[in-house]
């Protein structure tokens, strides 16, 4: 194992000890299917990328007490594993496996997913407020501002001014013969870097910081140049690492970055957004901070 897979393992643990702690386990209740449904796809692992970036925002930013960022780092997930259950349901993407394990209405059944992706995405903002309120209890108007105005990224960007209006714009792109790179780039940023934006300005806006202008623009950056290295791994990439067959965008006539730009501007369009990401981290700090090697292992990955 790399010295950099032993350092993510690491992080990873960090966020599912986090994690842990924001689920709750009912038995013997009348939802209690449906909480089951709720941790099976919460708790199925994955790279907890979006809490990990905010955690590592806020600290980047200077935060000090991490109790303040925990909730939102929940609650963000849970938002993201609702919108996979959403994603692998008969409607959407018909899908029987994610992570190697059933999807949920595979587990379950297909009413259960769905309200178990409702309950997630409920639960998240009851975890939110619930933070509010203690904050309200104690009196911390000025956390209590600072938390208010992380909610409001986290529903917009959670929405359909962010990910919602991404997956409907891509549902309607998959009816035309060609998209656009006017409509690709919309849904890149929505869909996938919505959510992305969401985590590295709330960690930012929660650790304090009076300038936050640039945590969208790195967010945009980071998720568009994601996707576009998913088209580009698509066409050239190592089957054996993917783990997949590579091709299969050609196969099914799918638009992507690398059809409508070709594979040289794709690379370098992406090489570009990954610069620009990484040097305005660096103009927020000129420390070595994990969060600038985490994006650069995003964008630049093989897998």
């Amino acid at each position: 194992m790399s010295n950099w897979n032993e350092e993510m393992k690491l992080h990873v643990d960090e966020i599912e000890e986090i994690l842990a702690e924001f689920l709750p386990e009912q038995k013997g209740v009348y939802y209690e299917r449906v909480i089951d449904a709720m941790r099976y796809s919460f708790y199925a692992g994955g790279k907890r990328l979006r809490p990990m970036m905010m955690l590592e925002s806020f600290r980047m930013f200077g935060g000090k007490d991490e109790s303040t960022v925990k909730p939102y780092m929940a609650a963000l997930e849970m938002i993201h594993t609702y919108s996979l259950i959403h994603d692998d349901l008969p409607a959407m993407d018909n899908d029987d496996y994610r992570r190697g394990r059933l999807t949920n209405h595979k587990q379950f059944d297909e009413a259960t997913a769905i309200l178990a992706g409702d309950g997630l995405l409920n639960f998240a903002f009851e975890t939110v407020s619930n933070a509010m309120m203690k904050s309200v209890e104690a009196g911390d108007c000025d956390l209590l501002k600072r938390q208010t105005k992380a909610l409001q990224v986290l529903g917009r960007k959670a929405g359909v001014f962010g990910m919602i209006g991404g997956q409907v714009a891509d549902i309607e792109a998959e009816k035309k013969e060609d998209a656009t790179k006017e409509e690709l780039l919309f849904i890149h940023e929505n869909k996938t870097a919505a959510l992305i934006q969401a985590a590295l300005t709330i960690g930012a806006i929660l650790a304090g910081a009076d300038d936050i202008s640039k945590t969208e623009k790195i967010g945009y950056n980071v998720g568009v140049a994601f996707q576009i290295q998913d088209d580009i791994l698509d066409k050239i990439g190592d089957e054996a690492l993917l783990g997949k067959p590579v091709g299969s965008d050609e196969k099914n006539e799918k638009t992507t970055y690398v059809t409508l730009e070709g594979l040289d501007k794709a690379q370098a369009d992406q090489k570009q957004l990954s610069e620009e990401a990484i040097a305005m981290l660096n103009e927020i700090t000129d420390e070595k901070v994990f969060l600038k090697d985490l994006i650069g292992s995003l964008v630049n990955r093989d897998k």
